[in-house]
């Protein structure tokens, strides 16, 4: 749980598996620790969303990818100074982005169709 909440600010560092992997180990050991993690405001939704294959909103979508390139930007231009690991660093952002695209997204109701 402790590597899921560092990921939220350090952008290389993946959240959801994080997440889903206390989830997992969580639901395994400790029921109390489950139900506080599920109930979560901050990360319950998001837990329970994917574990019922409902996936990604776009708007989440799109701000986690422009917040994910911002931070890898800056990391770029001013953190890092070394060609290889400058590469390294692009080349795990498009990853991601790849994965985050490739995440199911929600249908919205229409209005019409309710």
């Amino acid at each position: 749980m402790g590597l899921a909440v560092l990921g939220v600010f350090l952008p290389l560092l993946p959240t959801t598996p994080f997440l889903l992997l206390a989830a997992a180990c969580y639901a395994r050991s400790s029921e109390r620790f489950s139900n506080w993690l599920l109930s979560n405001r901050l990360f319950g939704k998001a837990i329970k969303d994917y574990r019922e294959g409902k996936g990604i909103p776009s708007k989440l979508k799109a701000l986690s990818i422009a917040l994910l390139w911002i931070t890898i930007g800056c990391s770029v231009a001013f953190a890092v100074h070394i060609l290889a690991v400058r590469v390294i660093v692009i080349l795990i952002g498009v990853g991601v982005t790849v994965h985050i695209l490739f995440i199911r997204t929600p249908r919205r109701l229409e209005p019409s169709s309710l």
